[in-house]
């Protein structure tokens, strides 16, 4: 499986940008990350030509079984995800692809906020969309010295995200269909 991974944000030390690029150590067996980097060189939506930088973060978007978006804890998400989040929706490019969605917020409702944004906008794109608010305290250590995540309850929390946008392969059912009796 591959996931295309969005950090919606310009700061390469945030923690939003950490997170994604942690995760990739979290991944199941045979899933790889696709980071994308290119968030301050996409344009406003336009009808019209679609500029180069658009053409291949779409291409991206195109061979990608999943994605994976890491937000900031603002109620207003950056203009530069949502000029990519309006260019990803053309032709339908979102529509049933499953997106998992973390953000993270020192403040209980910061996260909720950006959620709730995400989710409307990639729902109205016709997104598959899961996700989960990440509540992280300042003072408690998130990643070690290799930016891998250190705190058991962040790694719980990304494990159970991944798990949803990266699900085991199905098994056979343990049991066959049985034809059952009633008596009275």
């Amino acid at each position: 499986m591959k996931i295309f991974g969005v950090a919606a944000s310009l700061h390469a030390g945030s923690f939003i940008n950490r997170l994604l690029e942690a995760v990739d150590g979290e991944l199941p067996p045979g899933a790889l990350l696709e980071r994308w980097r290119g968030l301050g060189t996409i344009p406003p939506y336009s009808a019209g030509a679609v500029p180069e930088q658009v053409v291949s973060m779409l291409r991206l978007l195109d061979e990608c079984d999943g994605v994976l978006v890491t937000a900031p804890e603002h109620s207003l998400l950056p203009a530069e995800l949502g000029h990519a989040l309006r260019w990803m929706a053309t032709g339908g490019r979102l529509a049933g692809k499953h997106v998992a969605v973390m953000s993270a917020s020192v403040r209980a409702c910061g996260a909720m906020w950006a959620q709730a944004e995400l989710f409307k906008q990639l729902s109205g794109a016709g997104a598959v969309v899961i996700g989960s608010e990440l509540t992280l305290s300042p003072t408690c250590p998130h990643f070690d010295e290799q930016g891998r995540l250190s705190a058991p309850y962040l790694r719980d929390h990304v494990h159970e995200i991944i798990g949803r946008l990266c699900p085991a392969p199905l098994r056979a059912p343990a049991l066959t269909a049985t034809r059952l009796v009633l008596t009275t």
